[in-house]
């Protein structure tokens, strides 16, 4: 019987920018319920592996699979399994916390949408700020907020670009728990982060990367 494939599974992953190889061969695996931590100084390319691997940019070569089969964005397959916090999230000025979170979950189906925003609202700490809009809310908010875009959806696999940016320690604190939540739950997760006590607090595995 052939052994089942990873959650994520990358080969030869390389992205070049003119004359400038950013990323060259990169491997790497992600198992069901197992984090793996990208670290490295800054331009070594992890935050463009990570959206190589997310669809948000076209690798230059190589095979990024989810299960098994070629990981594309467009499939709804992906879509539904895939839940991805990037740093330059952006959000819709006019829609309070609430309402972008209950526009996402209905947007994937999810059943009691507003006992499921509730929950997730009570565990990123902004229950209170429900009814603002983003704009109003400071920049360790809005992390928060970015976060809980990923969790009031279905996902098998998080990919999360330094989601401890901006909060505080208490904030870093519960990061590190709600996430060792979603691995006891069978998530893969892949994270960039610059965080020694988030990575150690996380990750099963360390991919480093070089500088240039």
């Amino acid at each position: 019987m052939s052994k089942t494939p990873p959650l994520l599974r990358v080969r030869g992953l390389h992205r070049r920018f003119g004359d400038l190889d950013v990323i060259t061969g990169l491997d790497l695996e992600v198992e069901a319920g197992r984090a793996l931590a990208i670290t490295g100084p800054n331009g070594s390319g992890k935050s463009t592996a990570l959206r190589c691997i997310a669809g948000a940019d076209e690798p230059t070569d190589g095979t990024i699979e989810l299960d098994g089969a070629a990981l594309d964005e467009r499939s709804a397959v992906v879509r539904r399994d895939l839940a991805v916090v990037m740093d330059d999230m952006s959000f819709f000025p006019d829609l309070s916390v609430v309402e972008h979170l209950d526009l996402l979950a209905r947007a994937h189906s999810i059943e009691d949408v507003e006992s499921v925003v509730d929950a997730v609202l009570t565990d990123v700490g902004l229950l209170a700020q429900a009814g603002q809009l983003p704009g109003t809310l400071s920049s360790g908010q809005r992390r928060r907020l970015a976060l809980a875009t990923a969790f009031v959806r279905p996902r098998r696999l998080l990919i999360l670009d330094e989601p401890e940016q901006r909060l505080d320690a208490g904030g870093l604190a519960w990061l590190a728990d709600r996430l060792n939540a979603e691995k006891r739950q069978g998530l893969g997760i892949l994270l960039v982060s610059h965080d020694t006590s988030l990575v150690e607090a996380v990750a099963d595995d360390v991919l480093a990367l070089e500088g240039r």
